[in-house]
């Protein structure tokens, strides 16, 4: 038997001899990778080479680069550049959103014209889009807002003098980038986990702060590297917008070489302005990139952002702050036992396809009482939780809380289902722990539970902050409160999850 593997008696003492007992004589030599050394030596002397290539040449013009580098009409090109990058960065994100929301959504007509959207902007290349709308007026003489088929008009004014240039530029790369950033926030919204929006639901979330709240911060991580892609592209696609005679700053070179004949150092300035503006956007994609890997790392890198965003919150909470929670809610901040409600199942059935989970269950599980549910895996215990706070919907009995449905209302015989606003209502007073946890990554301990309570119970975030600190308290977990989950061990991401 091995020294790991003894059992019985005292473990036999270390051999006085061999390598065991020399471990502090030894020294420790790295492994030698001799391709990456000559791989880093080829490297250098391509660098060498290019860097020479580049400032020995005297074709390049490199005192003419310096004439016009930072020349008035050069710099308000580029002023002109960076205004359309933004705008249409800051637009087409905006519709983007609106467009993936859409095509999300369970109307079909809705989900099918944010396709059409999407497939037709995607289609139509960016150059030529620019032109078609910069000659809409050929098209519509005049732009009138009135009562169809009347007489009556409220607006009217002229095509041309509503889309100038410019106008049909921002359009232009908005209509554009929208169509492909809908696409990226669609991605990044699916590949969040479901159990995060069953999560969401079970604490009665507003559906509106799911998305903002719960959803978005946490498809970021998937949004933002395509997203930035787009943006980069964005940023290099406004030298299109040439086409219209805008003076930006690709325009701008090529009326001054057209002019001097100094076409390649022209062209360099140029070029070493879109890598200024495609550096400083990489440097912010580095920053935004850090701040949403917050609770996604162990150990997640220091954020600028994040920092800025955390100093900035508690400034604005110091300014709006309320009077103190104690004086208008003397009991909100004390964590009160609460001695639940009888749960009472009626004949409740479900059924998944031809698989019938749960049939004609019935049974009352007294306020205050502890009822386990046992049955092999696959057997419809969790489906059966889940369909008492309406988290699935159920094909025939029902079941109420105190006599309190959740998922209905009763007319007689009848049940008439709930609109989701009012079921999220109703589930605010039903306290779901997931298998899984389902905490919200993204969040930190306290903020975890913090959540329901500000968005969808009305507290004031003093008075739920206490509450919260009193119940980590309680389960052994006050010093966890600004961590994040997956910081935690498994059974402290329990232990948040009961006290959430």
């Amino acid at each position: 038997m091995s020294d790991t593997t003894h059992l019985g008696g005292t473990l036999p003492p270390l051999s006085s001899s061999g390598p065991r007992d020399s471990g502090a004589r030894l020294r420790i030599v790295p492994a030698r990778h001799r391709s990456s050394a000559v791989g880093t030596v080829l490297a250098l002397a391509l660098i060498a080479v290019a860097l020479h290539s580049l400032f020995a040449n005297p074709q390049w013009g490199w005192p003419v680069f310096a004439e016009w580098f930072l020349s008035p009409p050069v710099l308000s090109g580029l002023a002109r550049t960076l205004v359309l990058t933004l705008l249409g960065a800051v637009f087409g994100l905006v519709l983007g959103a609106f467009v993936a929301l859409a095509r999300l959504s369970r109307s079909r007509l809705l989900a099918a014209s944010a396709w059409t959207f999407i497939w037709l902007f995607r289609s139509i290349p960016l150059i030529v889009l620019l032109l078609i709308l910069n000659n809409l007026g050929y098209l519509y003489e005049h732009v009138r807002l009135g009562v169809p088929f009347t007489g009556l008009v409220w607006f009217d004014v002229p095509t041309t003098d509503l889309i100038s240039p410019f106008a049909a530029a921002v359009l232009g790369l908005t209509l554009n980038h929208a169509a492909f950033s809908a696409e990226v926030i669609r991605g990044g919204i699916l590949a969040v986990d479901q159990g995060q929006l069953e999560a969401a639901a079970a604490l009665g979330l507003p559906r509106g702060r799911q998305t903002v709240r719960i959803v978005l911060p946490q498809a970021m991580r998937a949004i933002l590297p395509t997203a930035f892609n787009d943006l980069i592209s964005l940023a290099k696609g406004t030298s299109m917008v040439y086409v219209l005679a805008m003076p930006e700053l690709f325009y701008t070179v090529q009326v001054i070489y057209r002019r001097n004949l100094e076409v390649i150092p022209l062209l360099m300035v140029a070029t070493v302005w879109y890598l200024i503006i495609l550096t400083a956007l990489s440097a912010i994609q580095v920053q935004i990139e850090r701040h949403y890997a917050r609770g996604a790392l162990r150990n997640p890198p220091p954020s600028a952002l994040t920092f800025a965003l955390a100093r900035a919150g508690a400034l604005w909470r110091r300014l709006t702050a309320r009077k103190p929670a104690s004086e208008a809610h003397p009991d909100s901040d004390a964590a009160v036992p609460h001695l639940g409600g009888e749960v009472a199942v009626h004949h409740v059935s479900k059924q998944f396809g031809m698989q019938r989970v749960l049939d004609n269950v019935s049974f009352v599980a007294p306020r205050g009482s502890v009822t386990a549910i046992v049955g092999p895996s696959g057997s419809g215990k969790s489906t059966l939780l889940r369909t008492i706070n309406h988290l699935e919907r159920v094909d025939d009995g029902f079941i109420d809380i105190d006599g309190e449905l959740i998922g209905y209302r009763r007319d007689g015989d009848v049940l008439h289902e709930l609109k989701e606003r009012d079921v999220l209502k109703r589930r605010t007073a039903v306290g779901m722990v997931f298998q899984t946890f389902n905490l919200f990554p993204h969040l930190t301990v306290l903020e975890n539970l913090v959540e329901a309570p500000v968005a969808a119970g009305g507290a004031t975030r003093e008075a739920a902050e206490r509450t919260a600190r009193t119940l980590l308290a309680r389960v052994g977990l006050a010093d966890k409160a600004d961590a994040y989950p997956r910081q935690l061990s498994g059974g402290q991401q329990q232990r948040v999850a009961i006290a959430r």
